[in-house]
């Protein structure tokens, strides 16, 4: 609203121009020269408050305290120094005569009056504890905790232990500077008697004595959780002050303290330290200091953590960022000041006139920090001041108002007349002046709002070729009043006849924010407040409540009459625990029904029979466009409550973390928000039972004021931000300076740590006045993220847009490890090891190096590589009687590693062959066994083929013949047919013999191993052997069997373990060794011990 239409020629844009002109930007007639400030005295000292004014004299001088002007008299210990300062002899605290307070000085001449900045007087009282030290008792080796307050002067607090000054130099004790005593690891010596002593310029004190008892553990303490004992609080603090977030855990292992904001803003790093075992620091605070801390207490190497919360409000003066400006104005116009101001907590503006406080009449409004004077008469030129002010200090804005006299002027326009059109536009028409009409060149409209006060007026010029208008743009349901004033070049008209004139309805504007709670498992409570007119648009005559469950479409919905007065509350009853419901609400005027609102989600209570406190009754109020204040009532039950779970979170988006509050807190302000945003809060009690019913309401945070005649300083952030890895360990990054003239040097902060840490402790932070830098210490293998800030007089940049780098591959450092090498028959040897020991390991794969001594000592060495999965290799066709040597390297895309230390294996001289059928040269009669499968040697592979052949020949034969003769020779060719048969079953039986004999050369192992690159392809299992898929099929396709194989093959097993031979070692188990599809019977095992001079090796 306030648009200004202009429609008519350049002599009526002139007029405007000079009409609106700031005739006096700078002003000689009154000012100060020198203003008053606050000020601290001790009892009894002399004070000066400085007031110089200069301007046209003469200048009387008065002063005034809290409002009241002082009186002079030669008594007085307050009196006027003839610069116009005041001097008070000697300042007293008495309560009927204290010097305390805020003090302004008062100047006046004849263009008017102004007033100084408000100026406080404190004075330094003795200090007093407000807070002795307890008796603390605890375990030996966990943590104490004193602490002590005093009030009045800001003073300095150390402690004594047994009445003798506490040694500071211990990284055990830490001594904050709000007064806090931490000992961390107590031993038996630091058991006694603590006390705190208070010091400033005006006293010292000392407080009462508490005692430190120790009790002795019982043993190794037990591992225990990390446990917060005490934890942030919530802070104000003035700017520019110390501030300590404490946060004292105790756990074991020690936890790990780390800490964030709510707000996911980082730390700042300028002025924060960590003091102690994880107390934050925060020196010299500013604005952006203010915000949420969450202190983190995480367990080593865990995901075991808890956390603590604390609210920082950093208390600042007011600045304006618009002051009023001077104005010249004809009489019957109109004059606007702006005044708008920030600080913390929000600043509260007066207006005053000449020194005089302004109020509201019929033509003078305030309303959003603005002053407003219609019809303006000779009596208001005057000095107009802004004063804005808040518990932290004052500020004050000088202005003047000017009043230009003129005759001749036209008189009023007359028969005023307005007409409704829409909810949003009424028609104004009206009849020119009687007098002077000829001259009028344009007409100004000014409407506002009938109901209430400090309504603001609106203004729309037009030409003089009209004597109607539309005023649109306004609010439903609304009753405004309108009057019109005819100017000409000498000056305005008076004002004509209000009337007032009302918009139609509309359909609310939205709907009422809902606030859910459930008072038992099967209902909620959907409450809300009325819609201003603003949002209602009209009077609401009826709400639909519409509500279903998550999983369910289904809907259900009830409308709401309203009755004369507005229902603010509906009980949803009969739904089920448990659950997560969704509910929306419409509201209705007479003309129709709103758009619904969001779904809002709500989960029942689970059934249970503890009684748990019932939900808070939640209050929220917007403090300001960054800042919500939620108070809250505990309802009257049964249940003792052990304090309060709060959270909050954006529309839209994922719960945030939880506060946990103590039982006594009824309030709680939260910072750091978005303006214009829709918020969810969440509050329910905790007790013994567990947590109690939860209540859950919606704020909108307003819009931040503007100032438009305010230009603030930004700084770009930096640009062209690059990162390149150095090494494993390093990072390179480099930027470019923003493009803006300033040649003043800068800084510059660079934050940097793991693309997606766990915890805010892996974001670190470094400084530098160079634009590039190299960030070492990093994680080999890791994506990292890096942003730059800007710092100049004072001034940050945002962070930049982060660039991501990942840190490449480490090279293996280290060889593998436990290198060893086994004979496990005449020319086959295993090799075993175990990964190298480097942390973050990476293999892909193993290098095997081995060779006789001799070929070694040449540089001939034999090569095997196994996959990073593999940790054993089989050496195979080794020379008889001579010395290997073995050493393997680990490998990753990095490069290889070392090799390890050199392994020596020696080889024993085969045995004769018709000592031992175990060792032989005849390749036919070995096996090898791959996937736990027997296979035939290659070389005797075709004359088992062959025998096969000549079996399965004979039987064709024998069938073809069967087939062909006639019955009367039928008995002769069963008889050639048995034979036939007998002849195949020794051949296969020989066969059996043979595989069984096989069979027991090959050692057992305790787990599988399979040799995946080649060799004599054997495989131990700790099954035993057994047979392969084709050997598995052709016995199963065999017809015959063999009653003897169990005993030969025992016999052949008989004969395998020789002396000096090594063998498997296992535990006392049996495995049957028989023919193929034989059943087992009690007379085939054979015990895989066997206790007879060997040597016994166990694989692991």
């Amino acid at each position: 609203m306030g648009s200004v239409k202009w429609k008519t020629h350049q002599r009526l844009l002139v007029l405007l121009w000079g009409l609106s002109f700031s005739g006096v930007l700078g002003f000689s007639e009154l000012s100060f020269a020198v203003q008053p400030e606050a000020v601290s005295a001790s009892r009894g000292q002399r004070v000066v408050l400085d007031c110089q004014a200069q301007g046209e004299s003469p200048i009387a001088v008065r002063w005034m305290k809290n409002g009241v002007q002082l009186q002079e008299s030669a008594r007085a210990r307050a009196r006027v120094l003839s610069n116009g300062s005041l001097c008070i002899s000697s300042v007293r605290t008495s309560t009927d005569q204290s010097d305390e307070g805020f003090y302004q000085c008062l100047v006046q001449n004849k263009y008017g009056a102004i007033l100084s900045q408000r100026a406080s007087l404190t004075i330094s009282n003795a200090l007093v504890f407000v807070a002795h030290p307890v008796p603390v008792e605890v375990t030996l080796g966990s943590m104490a905790r004193f602490s002590c307050a005093v009030s009045g002067s800001p003073a300095l607090i150390r402690w004594e232990h047994n009445q003798r000054s506490l040694p500071l130099d211990s990284d055990r004790i830490t001594v904050l500077p709000n007064g806090v005593l931490h000992i961390r690891d107590v031993t038996m010596k630091d058991a006694g008697n603590y006390r705190c002593y208070a010091t400033n310029t005006a006293s010292r004190v000392t407080s009462r004595e508490a005692e430190l008892s120790i009790i002795p553990a019982a043993g190794p303490r037990p591992l225990m959780k990390p446990h917060i004992l005490a934890g942030p609080q919530n802070i104000s603090a003035a700017l520019h002050q110390s501030v300590v977030l404490e946060c004292l855990a105790e756990g074991n292992p020690r936890p790990l303290v780390s800490w964030s904001r709510a707000d996911s803003k980082p730390i700042d790093v300028f002025g924060a330290r960590v003091l102690g075992n994880g107390n934050l620091v925060i020196s010299a605070v500013k604005a952006q200091h203010s915000g949420t801390y969450l202190c983190r207490a995480t367990t080593p190497g865990t995901r075991n953590y808890t956390t603590a919360a604390g609210n920082l409000t950093v208390l600042v003066p007011p600045t304006l960022l618009e002051k009023p400006e001077s104005q010249t104005r004809p009489r019957a116009g109109t004059a606007r000041f702006s005044c708008q101001a920030d600080g913390t907590p929000a600043p509260h503006i007066t207006w005053f006139k000449n020194g005089q406080v302004v109020h509201s009449n019929g033509r003078t409004k305030m309303y959003n920090s603005k002053l407003v004077i219609t019809q303006i008469i000779p009596e208001d030129d005057a000095f107009y001041q802004c004063q804005a002010e808040n518990s932290r200090g004052s500020v004050v804005s000088t202005a003047r108002l000017i009043v230009v006299l003129s005759e001749d002027r036209p008189s009023a326009p007359r028969h005023v007349h307005a007409e409704t059109i829409s909810s949003s536009a009424i028609l104004l028409a009206w009849e020119r002046p009687q007098y002077n009409a000829d001259k009028v060149i344009a007409y100004s409209i000014h409407y506002m709002k009938s109901e209430g006060l400090n309504n603001e007026e609106y203004q729309a010029v037009i030409g003089n070729d009209t004597t109607s208008h539309i005023v649109d743009d306004l609010e439903p349901a609304r009753n405004y009043t309108f009057y019109i004033v005819a100017y000409m070049p000498m000056g305005a008209s008076r004002m004509s006849e209000q009337v007032t004139q009302h918009t139609l309805e509309d359909v609310p504007l939205r709907t009422p924010e809902l606030s859910l709670t459930s008072r038992s498992p099967t209902d909620i409570l959907v409450s809300w407040q009325p819609l201003s007119p603003k949002l209602s648009r009209g009077r609401v005559s009826a709400y639909r409540l519409s509500h279903r469950t998550a999983s369910d479409d289904t809907l259900t919905s009830v409308e709401l009459p309203v009755p004369g007065q507005n229902c603010t509350r509906f009980l949803l009853q009969g739904l089920r625990p448990d659950t997560i419901y969704l509910i929306r609400m419409s509201a209705a005027t007479r003309v129709g029904w709103s758009q619904p609102s969001a779904w809002s989600s709500h989960r029942t209570p689970k059934t249970s029979s503890a009684t748990v406190p019932p939900a808070p009754n939640l209050e929220l109020e917007p403090l300001n466009c960054t800042s919500v204040t939620i108070r809250w009532h505990p309802t009257p039950s049964d249940a003792v409550i052990q304090g309060f779970k709060l959270c909050f979170h954006p529309d839209g988006q994922s719960e945030g973390s939880i506060l946990q509050l103590p039982p006594q807190h009824h309030q709680h302000t939260i910072t750091g928000l978005n303006p214009r945003v829709k918020y969810h809060v969440k509050l329910l009690a905790v007790s013994a039972n567990g947590d109690g019913y939860q209540a859950h309401q919606t704020v909108n945070t307003p819009g931040c004021p503007s100032a438009p005649n305010r230009r603030l300083a930004a700084l770009p952030p930096p640009d062209r931000v690059q990162a390149a890895a150095s090494s494993s360990s390093s990072v390179s990054l480099s930027w470019g300076r923003p493009a803006f003239s300033s040649g003043r040097a800068v800084s510059y902060s660079i934050r940097y740590g793991p693309a997606s840490p766990s915890d805010a402790g892996a974001v670190r932070y470094a400084q530098t006045t160079e634009q590039t830098v190299t960030l070492s210490a990093l994680r080999a293998n890791t994506r990292y993220e890096f942003a730059v800030r800007l710092h100049m007089d004072q001034m940050s940049s945002p962070w930049s847009a982060s660039v991501y780098q990942k840190t490449p591959l480490e090279a293996l450092r280290s060889p593998p490890q436990a290198v060893r090498a086994t004979l496990i028959e005449d020319g086959t040897a295993l090799v075993s090891w175990d990964p190298p020991d480097q942390p973050d390991l990476c293999v892909t794969h193993y290098t095997v190096l081995y060779a006789s001594h001799s070929a070694g000592s040449a540089g001939e060495w034999q090569v095997l590589q196994r996959e990073a999965v593999n940790t054993m290799a089989l050496l195979e066709k080794l020379e008889s009687g001579s010395v290997y040597l073995v050493k393997i390297s680990a490998s990753n895309p990095a490069g290889d590693g070392p090799f390890s230390g050199t392994v020596e294996l020696r080889v024993r001289p085969r045995a004769h062959q018709g000592k031992n059928p175990r060792h032989t040269d005849n390749h036919a009669e070995k096996t090898a066994f791959i996937d736990g499968l027997y296979h035939m040697d290659e070389k005797s592979m075709p004359g088992i083929i062959a025998g096969v052949c000549i079996a399965l020949s004979c039987i064709v034969l024998c069938v073809f013949i069967l087939l062909t003769k006639s019955g009367t020779r039928k008995a002769a060719s069963s008889k050639m047919i048995g034979q036939v048969r007998n002849e195949v079953m020794h051949s296969d039986a020989s066969s059996a013999n043979q595989q069984q004999a096989a069979t027991a050369e090959i050692p057992m192992m305790r787990t599988h191993f399979i040799d995946t690159k080649g060799g004599a392809n054997l495989m131990m299992s700790r099954a035993g052997p057994v047979t392969s898929d084709a050997h598995d099929r052709l016995s199963r396709r065999s017809i015959f069997s063999n009653t003897n194989a169990n005993k030969s093959t025992s016999d052949d097993l008989a004969r395998v373990h020789a002396a000096e031979k090594t063998v498997l070692h296992y535990e006392d188990e049996q495995i049957l060794f028989r023919p193929l599809e034989e059943p087992e019977t009690p007379e085939t095992p054979l015990t895989r011990r066997q206790n007879i001079n060997e040597t016994p090796l166990s694989l692991m």
